[in-house]
């Protein structure tokens, strides 16, 4: 059976931001419904603490997919012209299990991730919302800038990084290629104060966002931080929030802004309000007041991957899109 080959090109052309935040609202939906099996990903660290590799297998039910990501982080990319997540997603028949496709990990990582941060501000943010606050200045926050514009009618947007450089390059790139004016802060509290919405992209393994500059009523989208011993929020943001989770399991595993916080006893396991799935299906309250802090923290999940990688591949197809290539016989 021939197996098509897309590469970030493709995927940026076939997965455009609003629909990927409607198809990650449906993915999460189908795993809070037990339409899915979905492993912990496996993550080897590489010696020297140059990057870790990680592998996420996964079946979904609906929409249909079978397959995994597997992924190198290496932050030392930052700088470089190279984005810190490389690697591939590879997609089979989940009735045969014949290899139908091999995807570009980063280009999918990259909208996914913040597509989920699309669909939890849509359900979780006030809808007055229109003052954005973006933490980082790498690939996330220019993903994030879309996603965030996606569901909200954006009015003031600022953003800070610890880099004067790669920020001035964020700007200057909201300018052109978007035609918004993204005010550069001098550091991350002036860029928080009075904001609706607050994205964490940073691959800072410390606290860049503290509670104390939350406004009542923001919602925070953290994304940065991914393994138990790294936190963007310092134990206040935390502890101030109803805290979603794209899933509990991962979450207790992996995510060191509630691991730390919990582990210096500002809260316990039942601070997790409820995964975010739960809030799209009806079965978990989602903000509960107009001066409610909220807070999303994301790991990034297997299924979200193989949605938007089948997705990409069913407007393949349809297109005509992508080298195909039957790995049977070597024929092209």
């Amino acid at each position: 059976m021939p197996t098509r080959i897309l590469n970030a090109g493709n995927v940026r052309a076939l997965l455009p931001m609003p629909e990927c935040i409607d198809l990650m609202e449906r993915t999460l939906r189908t795993l809070a419904r037990g339409g899915a099996v979905l492993p912990l990903r496996t993550v080897m660290r590489l010696p020297g603490g140059r990057g870790v590799f990680g592998t996420m297998p996964a079946w979904l039910s609906e929409p249909a997919a079978l397959g995994l990501k597997a992924i190198a982080v290496f932050p030392g990319n930052h700088g470089t012209g190279l984005d810190s997540h490389q690697g591939l997603v590879l997609l089979f028949d989940p009735e045969r299990g014949t290899p139908l496709a091999i995807l570009d990990a980063s280009s999918i990582t990259g909208i996914r991730t913040a597509a989920v941060s699309g669909a939890a501000t849509r359900a979780l943010a006030r809808e007055d919302a229109s003052d954005l606050a973006i933490l980082g200045s790498g690939v996330q926050a220019r993903t994030h800038l879309d996603a965030m514009r996606s569901v909200r009618p954006l009015g003031r947007i600022r953003a800070w990084s610890p880099s004067r450089e790669r920020l001035g390059r964020f700007a200057d790139w909201a300018r052109t290629a978007r035609g918004v004016e993204v005010e550069v802060a001098p550091d991350a509290r002036t860029a928080v104060l009075g904001a609706g919405i607050v994205c964490t992209v940073s691959a800072s393994p410390t606290p860049i966002l503290e509670g104390a500059w939350l406004s009542p009523g923001a919602h925070v989208n953290a994304v940065g931080a991914s393994l138990p011993g790294a936190r963007e929020l310092d134990t206040g943001a935390v502890a101030r929030s109803r805290l979603f989770v794209d899933r509990r399991e991962s979450a207790l595993s992996e995510a060191g802004d509630f691991l730390l916080a919990r582990d210096e006893g500002a809260v316990g396991d039942d601070h997790l309000a409820g995964e975010l799935g739960e809030v799209f299906a009806g079965q978990v309250v989602g903000r509960e007041g107009p001066l409610q802090i909220t807070l999303f923290k994301s790991l990034g999940l297997a299924v979200e991957d193989l949605a938007a990688a089948s997705h990409v591949l069913r407007a393949a197809e349809a297109a005509g899109i992508g080298e195909v290539v039957d790995f049977a016989d070597g024929a092209t």
